[in-house]
């Protein structure tokens, strides 16, 4: 019994668990993956839908406060739903596409807010987007790239998450 607990023992001993971690890679990815966030679902909305995206980029900008709080107790709210889901076998499925659903809401919001304070910043000349968009997706970048700025990154798109979803429920 001693020699086989021994045995066991040195086999767990030799097993090397090497894994990589690298916070600045991380961060770097995560600030890439915002901002090409940003840049792409901008780009999508302001081709199909820019009546859509200047009302809801006005609703942030009259109640930014009011649409934050909306924004911050539905995605409280569809957490704990994804997570009670998560908890039943037959909600698994339901639980996934709500989440899925809930990330895409928020990119088309974070994309919303950001622009709207890009807009505020440059100078959009008619129905030139470029700027507005290379700047919206710059900030959300550069904000996730810090520690400090990910938390406002976090609560502009929460903002942005509410103005969305104001009128929808």
């Amino acid at each position: 019994m001693l020699t086989a607990l021994t045995a066991v023992a040195e086999a767990v001993l030799q097993v090397n668990v090497d894994v990589d971690l690298n916070p600045v890679a991380n961060v770097v990815q995560s600030a890439v993956g915002s901002a090409l966030t940003t840049l792409v679902v901008g780009a999508i909305l302001t081709a199909v839908a820019p009546a859509f995206l200047e009302d809801r980029m006005a609703a942030v900008v009259d109640d930014p406060v009011g649409s934050f709080v909306y924004g911050f107790l539905v995605l409280i709210f569809a957490v704990l739903a994804i997570i009670v889901l998560f908890f039943t076998l037959i909600g698994i499925p339901f639980a996934l596409g709500l989440g899925l659903l809930v990330y895409l809401v928020w990119a088309v919001g974070a994309t919303v807010a950001f622009l709207a304070v890009a807009d505020r910043l440059v100078d959009r000349e008619g129905d030139d987007w470029l700027k507005p968009l290379l700047v919206a997706a710059a900030l959300n970048g550069g904000l996730v790239l810090t520690g400090v700025g990910g938390i406002l990154a976090f609560c502009i798109g929460a903002a942005g998450f509410g103005a969305v979803l104001e009128d929808r429920l």
